[in-house]
């Protein structure tokens, strides 16, 4: 009998990803961002500076920042959240933002309005390379994956991302995690 596929699950809320020119715009010219504390994948920090997000129908203020500067602003968000600011988001790999809904950005020193960038992140694992060949898993695979806790539930439709620079984890929104009465730091394990 084989070893259970155990994963670490981090809950991740409402965050965005800003491009260096958006960061000087909201922030002043040649600003960057300082790391509050560091994140599950290596080189990735939740940000010092935060944002304030503005729907069709409502808004959030102190979005947090998650660094680096990426190549593409992105606004990763629960359905309830989407619910909020009135915009109807696709569930989407990240990085992928053509057809999604767009928002206006407002910080400290200016604003931006981005035409596309707000999805719901498709519920995905992290997989070192040598977790993945362990496993015998495949860059852009599909697995189920059981997630314990008090409501515990069998997650669909699970990406796996595989790549030398990640660390193994499994990201939910909070939504999903609410839902499956997990919170970061448990486990969860790869079904199939």
């Amino acid at each position: 009998m084989s070893e259970p596929k155990k994963v670490p699950v981090g809950v991740s809320a409402r965050h965005i990803h800003l491009t260096q020119e958006h960061i000087e715009i909201l922030f002043g010219q040649g600003a960057r961002l300082t790391e509050m504390k560091p994140l599950s994948q290596p080189g990735q920090f939740a940000a010092n500076e935060t944002v304030a997000v503005f729907g069709p129908k409502g808004s959030f203020a102190k979005v947090r920042i998650l660094g680096p500067a990426r190549s593409a602003t992105q606004l990763e968000v629960s359905r309830t959240d989407a619910f909020v600011l009135g915009l109807q988001p696709p569930v989407r790999e990240s990085g992928i933002t053509e057809g999604t809904p767009g928002m206006r950005i407002v910080g400290p020193a200016g604003e931006v309005t981005v035409e596309r960038g707000v999805i719901v992140a498709a519920r995905h694992i992290h997989f070192h390379s040598s977790d993945a060949a362990k496993w015998g898993i495949a860059d852009k695979q599909l697995l189920r994956v059981k997630v314990g806790g008090e409501r515990g539930v069998v997650f669909e439709q699970v990406l796996a991302r595989v790549s030398e620079h990640f660390a193994l984890d499994m990201h939910i929104d909070t939504d999903e995690g609410n839902a499956a009465g997990v919170s970061t730091g448990d486990f969860a394990e790869i079904v199939d």
